[in-house]
């Protein structure tokens, strides 16, 4: 049998919407080890930190240029109240996470400790607000607390806990899964709390905020019809942007049920090609809701915010369940390198997309263990791809393929996937092929443009399998690419099986 064939078109010259850098966002909850042993070592730990923040973490997430990071949660975010968190340590009252394992959680860990975070990261912070057990005037005063000027009542207070001047906070989340943790509200109920809310999450000084409305999870297209609904009635006018500026929604790749998801690390290949049908259908979900947001945003003012996203399994054998701790495979790569594929599809509605989570739990990008750290597989795509962050995209065309479709159950899976942009005068071009056995030669005719010389690189490994853990930290790793020649046409790529390639080269 031989290898399958492919050949693509890219309009070098063609330049489509811009690709923006937080489709590259991330996701901090207090949710098992994510914060504490994670972010957050404590100032007396032996671990070197800053204030009480992991430097080792943070030098491997400031490679990725993480654009921003969402914290406190998730379900995390509708019980927590932000005046616990500020202060001196030894004065903040505890409290019990009660969504994540029932644990003690001592409020060490605030908003001055986020935003030192986010200074450290270089990365915009997209703060949370608590809906479901909170009040307008909390989420107001917290606001104000963050960006107000300092002779305001909350930035006197502000000052008093060390903070002079406001930060700048442009993102602003009311409240997460009202459907669910946030409240187990109706989307009419939670569509009247958004406007309220919002508008008391006041603009102060030259801090403009991003509203983000809970949005739907999954397929549930209703909801999103109802946000639409509400936030375009003012004052009979359809103005889109008046009470928030994004809508949310969740989707996770879970293949199997929500009781039995698997392992991360032990599956079969029939399982492998399950998930990558389940990844692959998160094309479907954002173009459904956008195609309903259309409807009423034609012009598209309202951004689409995919603020959790990722692989979910079962815990790791002999680790508290509520902590949501999973080992990292070759295959949750390449989940997320046809993710932003997809992304980059959408990039005219998607805004903003964060993986869950970045530390420790779900689909992270570094696992910590006392004073070990390890990349996982998922890292390097992140890493392959910094070149997409606020680059216009460019159109790809598939024009023939042979063997590049595979049948999964009652669902047709493409094996090849692709993306490409172009910035600073320099094309980035990402290509994975998701079939687990067999090369994919792809021809690349590249019109408009001649490139110059090519650099390219690899990620892949012996078995799907494969991870990064402590003692064996590079068995899925980057490295240069020796598949790619020239041709009449543009390029030619050799595909090696169960592979994510990036070519970059200058025009």
């Amino acid at each position: 049998m031989s290898n399958p064939v492919a050949k693509a078109v890219i309009n070098l010259d063609l330049e489509g919407p811009v690709i923006s850098r937080h489709l590259y966002g991330h996701f901090a909850e207090h949710l098992g080890r994510c914060i504490y042993d994670g972010f957050y070592v404590g100032e007396d730990s032996p671990i070197a930190n800053e204030g009480g923040i992991r430097l080792d973490v943070v030098e491997a997430l400031r490679q990725l240029n993480i654009p921003n990071l969402r914290w406190p949660g998730g379900c995390f975010a509708d019980e927590y109240h932000w005046m616990d968190g500020i202060g001196p340590k030894k004065g903040r009252p505890g409290m019990v996470n009660t969504n994540w394992g029932n644990v003690g959680e001592n409020n060490h860990f605030g908003t001055h400790e986020f935003m030192a975070l986010c200074d450290l990261l270089g990365a915009d912070p997209y703060v949370n607000g608590n809906v479901g057990s909170g009040t307008v005037r909390e989420m107001s005063t917290w606001v104000e607390y963050l960006t107000g000027t300092a002779d305001s009542p909350m930035g006197q207070l502000r000052r008093e806990n060390g903070r002079e001047e406001p930060w700048r906070v442009p993102f602003w989340g009311i409240g997460n899964e009202a459907w669910g943790c946030g409240g187990n509200m109706r989307a009419e109920q939670y569509a009247d709390l958004a406007r309220q809310f919002a508008t008391y999450c006041r603009d102060h000084g030259d801090n403009k905020l991003y509203r983000i409305a809970a949005g739907a999870s999954d397929d549930d297209y209703g909801w999103t019809e109802t946000l639409m609904k509400a936030v375009s009635r003012l004052g009979g006018q359809r103005e889109p942007r008046g009470y928030f500026q994004g809508l949310s929604i969740h989707y996770y790749t879970v293949p199997g049920s929500w009781e039995n998801k698997g392992s991360a690390t032990q599956f079969s290949v029939e399982d492998y090609y399950r998930t990558m049908v389940k990844a692959r259908k998160v094309d479907e979900i954002i173009t459904g809701h956008s195609r309903v947001m259309d409807c009423y945003d034609p012009n598209k003012r309202v951004g689409l915010v995919l603020d959790e996203w990722g692989t979910w399994w079962d815990v790791e054998e002999g680790t508290n369940p509520g902590f949501l701790y999973q080992q990292n495979a070759l295959r949750d790569a390449l989940v997320a390198s046809v993710h932003f594929d997809i992304f980059h599809q959408h990039a005219d509605r998607l805004v903003m997309a964060n993986i869950a989570q970045t530390v420790n739990v779900l689909q992270a990008m570094v696992l910590t263990d006392a004073e070990q750290l390890v990349l996982t597989p998922t890292y390097h795509v992140f890493e392959l791809n910094k070149g997409h962050h606020d680059a216009a995209s460019l159109q790809v065309h598939l024009q023939a393929s042979e063997g590049t479709t595979r049948e999964v159950g009652e669902d047709q899976l493409e094996t090849l996937s692709m993306s490409a942009s172009i910035k600073n005068d320099t094309v980035l071009i990402s290509l994975t092929n998701l079939d687990a056995e067999q090369p994919i030669r792809l021809d690349l005719d590249l019109r408009g443009r001649s490139l110059g010389t090519t650099t390219a690189r690899i990620l892949t490994a012996e078995t799907l399998q494969s991870h990064n853990r402590a003692g064996a930290p590079a068995a899925v790793t980057v490295r240069d690419f020796d598949g790619v020649s020239t041709s009449e046409a543009g390029l030619r790529v050799e595909l090696p099986a169960h592979s994510f390639v990036t070519i970059s080269a200058p025009v």
